[in-house]
């Protein structure tokens, strides 16, 4: 074993250990955005806090949140804590939604960045030894280039094949034999369609594990993953925002709930609505602080991701249950609080259809009406109209039953729903806007 390959002794630290860390770097973290970022000084200030008045780790639900938009206020650079020429990288979200939110890195913010992913990767079993197949695009997203270093600060070799070019990416795992992939949940399942497509069968081909994340996705889409490639699907967390992926990763003998780098990260859980801080165990949004970011010195940002902290798994590090849906994602249909992941978990129990759908709100009238539409898988196409509008029925049962919403449900054949290389997008709201 390289020594690459072994854990960081902070995964070891005690709990005492950890939290007199976290104080430490917390307490930095504060000063350096009082000192160094006027707007965040000014968001203290106007919130009548000081950084002397973080004694303990529970004073810091006296600070004030920080929100995407205050990224998107400071845009571009308002927010960084550094000259620019100590800026080595900078990533930005797509800005879908808004101006793109900018995120900035120094040397020092990078070097950690690599060795957290690291971490993460040979926490899900990778090693030096492996090949990683990387799948997350390149560019102002954080994933491809987030996963690239990681790996090879592990040791492994790296192919950065990005997003995209799904026929390549079958011909570059068939002949490179990678062990790991990473990519999102729904991408790496059209690369499953596109093996089968050209009648190969993935779970030839070597892979091991997945490293999956960037997007809420269910037990059943898990299933299906581990099943059609014959490999071990693990769950990864990061927000650009932090630094990109490498806050928070499955461990391969601890499936379920993900452990949070907290020697990084000081994660916080509130009522989305109060944002007052709930207890461990309680579900909420998560909240995190950056401990030791250089370039920016985030304190108490809102990720709108909704889960709960549990205990660590051998160690003493907490752990962050799968993420179940953002807040700012959450539908509300006729008083329902419904998120796409729910619905998902809904079809992936129904063996005839596949797992691409995609979500329409409407409001034809004054009531929200929601269509869900839904591949069947290419071996169970509904023989005729009647056994199709009978699965559609079923569908829309089991929707009403487990996630309490009426909807039409739309069978349609396979391929019918546009592929994602990257994020998919399951929701359409058609609604109009207030």
């Amino acid at each position: 074993m390289g020594a690459t390959d072994r854990p960081d002794p902070i995964e070891a630290a005690g709990l005492d250990e950890l939290r007199a860390l976290q104080l430490s770097r917390l307490r930095a973290t504060i000063w350096r955005a009082w000192e160094c970022v006027p707007p965040m000084r000014a968001k203290l200030e106007a919130a009548g806090v000081h950084p002397d008045d973080l004694r303990t780790l529970d004073d810091l639900g006296k600070f004030p949140f920080t929100a995407k938009d205050d990224l998107r206020d400071a845009y571009p650079f308002g927010l960084f804590a550094v000259p620019m020429e100590d800026i080595v990288r900078i990533h930005a979200s797509s800005g879908t939604t808004g101006k793109p939110t900018v995120v900035g890195y120094t040397r020092g913010d990078l070097d950690a960045w690599a060795g957290l992913m690291a971490r993460s990767i040979r926490a899900a079993g990778g090693g030096s030894s492996d090949i990683l197949h990387n799948a997350y695009g390149y560019g102002l997203f954080t994933g491809g280039l987030g996963f690239h270093y990681g790996a090879e600060r592990l040791g492994a070799a790296v192919v950065p094949a990005s997003g995209g070019f799904t026929e390549r990416q079958v011909r570059l795992i068939s002949d490179f034999r990678p062990t790991l992939i990473a990519a999102t949940p729904s991408y790496l399942l059209t690369i499953a369609d596109a093996f089968e497509q050209e009648g190969l069968d993935p779970r030839g081909v070597g892979l091991r594990i997945a490293l999956c994340g960037a997007e809420p996705w269910s037990e059943g889409m898990r299933d299906e993953l581990e099943a059609r490639f014959g490999l071990m699907a693990l769950n990864h967390y990061g927000l650009s925002e932090m630094m990109g992926p490498g806050v928070a990763q499955e461990l391969a003998e601890a499936r379920g709930a993900l452990t949070l780098w907290e020697d990084h990260f000081f994660p916080e859980i509130i009522d989305p609505d109060t944002g007052a801080v709930l207890p461990d165990g309680k579900e909420g949004e998560l909240v995190l602080t950056a401990l030791g970011r250089e370039a920016m010195p985030l304190v108490r940002y809102r990720t709108r991701d909704l889960t709960r902290l549990l205990p660590g798994e051998g160690r003493a590090m907490r752990r962050i249950e799968r993420v179940k849906g953002r807040s700012d994602d959450m539908l509300i249909i006729r008083g329902v609080n419904v998120f796409p992941s729910q619905i998902e978990a809904v079809l992936a129990a129904e063996p005839r259809l596949a797992p691409y759908y995609m979500l329409e709100v409407t409001r034809p009238y004054r009531l929200d009406e929601l269509a869900v539409m839904v591949e069947t898988r290419p071996d169970a196409r509904p023989a005729g109209e009647a056994e199709r509008n009978a699965l559609e029925a079923e569908a829309a049962h089991l929707i009403k039953v487990h996630v309490g919403v009426g909807c039409a449900v739309r069978v349609v054949p396979p391929g019918t729903i546009e592929r994602s290389e990257g994020k998919a997008r399951r929701v359409i709201d058609r609604r109009p806007k207030e």
